[in-house]
């Protein structure tokens, strides 16, 4: 197969780890309205994710330095996918209470969940070490093993979250990929038969990654063209007979995060993994240090090497398969997988595990409406100074942060994008993290707490006029 010049990025979202990882929306309008033909017209309520964000900033509103407050607005803001506010959110828990076990246990699933598995485990120990329940974290713990390519740890650690939770089917399921991802055919078998007798559907997910992992792409992409639709599973396939060359960390990050190396980096240790198995294995310690907050060291998984300053853009190289661009190549296996249902799944065949769905008919998602080719709202870089309900109220503290810091604000124009049902307060865009992580810093020092965030493509960006 030959490679164009020209790759083809496909951003994969974490909704591999939860129910529903929107961007936070505003609340719903009113439940029922009246259209010229008189039919009463019933909009959604929001999900329960959003709502408990909504509740979660109206508590913070009225309590701002209220550790739980923080701590809800943290786990709110990781429910809905929102990594950089909920870092923002445990880092400034961490500073009012900087030896609290959930605050360290938030931050890192934060960082888990963001691919920075070299960040979370040192604070996975300091979690429990702090206090934090044992069945709390072991599962998240032994994803972060894996992540760096220890699988062996893993599975002690997800073994034990097993004995200690028998109904935790995450936990199963993260066993599974892991005995796949170390050559376990049996283990991974196993593991995953029961889930499948009980139509587990986010299961049938964990046998095509870890099918496609022990080499058989067949059964793999059978699975995807059952349940998918035929162009998005087009698309997919070629990331699954992928997965054979990529290394066990990149592996464990595909299969659970839906996070792709870039096609340069495919079956090449991360160098911050490489270091930190290294350390590991030597007794050498590779703990954060008490006095981080917001920002992790080093790049995000998957990134090329030494470009600390670029954005985390984990990617694929589709043009190998003979692909072209095209919209709904932004869809992700995470975001393909996340929603499998319906009442049809195939049976588990007797004896061998094995599933045979290549001949059962499923009906098929219906393929996503096409997008612009080129985003009216890119994503891009921020840094957020506060949150309001009163957009008014957000201009008088726009003023008195620019006339704290002018030489730092006074570059900017203020933005606000909703968010639940208050708006963030934005300085930016600016060019990279690197950037971002000065003005923060600078800010920091003359007394005005902020945290990154990176506007989603599509999120409107308004200038506060």
């Amino acid at each position: 197969m030959m490679i164009p010049a020209r790759s083809i990025p496909i951003r994969f979202r974490t909704l591999l780890l939860a129910p529903a990882m929107a961007v936070p929306v505003m609340a719903a309008a009113p439940l029922a309205a009246q259209d010229t033909t008189s039919r009463e017209v019933v909009q959604p309520l929001p999900s329960k994710e959003v709502q408990r964000l909504n509740r979660a900033l109206m508590q913070l509103a009225r309590r701002p330095r209220s550790v739980d407050a923080l701590l809800e607005a943290g786990d709110a803001s990781l429910s809905v996918g929102d990594l950089d506010a909920a870092i923002g959110f445990y880092g400034r828990a961490e500073d009012i209470s900087p030896n609290n076990a959930r605050v360290k246990l938030g931050m890192a699933r934060a960082f888990l969940r963001s691919g920075r598995p070299t960040d979370a485990l040192p604070l996975f120990a300091a979690a429990q070490s702090a206090g934090a329940e044992a069945r709390d974290l072991l599962s998240d713990r032994g994803l972060a093993f894996d992540l760096v390519g220890d699988p062996a740890s893993a599975q002690a650690a997800y073994a034990r979250a097993i004995a200690l939770n028998k109904n935790d089917t995450e936990a199963k399921r993260r066993l599974a990929l892991s005995y796949a991802i170390s050559g376990n055919r049996a283990g991974f078998e196993e593991t995953l038969r029961p889930l499948l007798e009980k139509r587990d559907f986010a299961s049938f997910r964990t046998r095509a990654f870890g099918l496609a992992i022990l080499g058989e792409q067949g059964r793999a992409t059978a699975i995807v063209d059952a349940v998918m639709p035929r162009d998005l599973a087009g698309r997919i396939n070629p990331y699954l007979a992928y997965m054979p060359r990529l290394t066990k960390a990149q592996q464990a990050a595909a299969a659970n995060l839906g996070i792709f190396p870039k096609a340069a980096d495919i079956g090449r240790e991360d160098p911050r993994i490489a270091a930190y198995t290294s350390a590991a294995t030597s007794g050498a310690s590779t703990a954060r240090s008490a006095d981080s907050r917001l920002e992790p060291a080093g790049e995000p998984l998957g990134a090329p090497p030494r470009q600390a300053t670029a954005a985390p853009e984990p990617g694929f190289d589709l043009a190998r398969t003979g692909e072209t661009s095209s919209p709904a190549d932004n869809a992700s296996v995470a975001d393909a997988f996340a929603d499998l249902g319906g009442d049809d799944l195939p049976d588990v065949e007797a004896g061998n595990g094995a599933v045979d769905i290549a001949a059962i008919e499923v009906p098929r998602e219906t393929p996503p409406e096409p997008e612009p080719t080129e985003p009216v709202h890119p994503s891009r870089i921020w840094v957020q100074l506060a949150t309001g309900r009163d957009v008014s109220a957000l201009k008088f503290d726009w003023r008195r942060f620019a006339r704290t810091a002018p030489d730092l604000l006074g570059k900017f124009d203020p933005h606000v994008t909703p968010w639940g049902e208050a708006n963030r307060l934005l300085a930016g865009p600016v060019k990279d993290r690197a950037e971002a992580r000065e003005l923060i810093n600078a800010l920091k020092a003359k007394g005005i707490d902020t945290f990154r965030y990176t506007s989603p493509e599509g999120t409107e960006i308004k200038e506060l006029k």
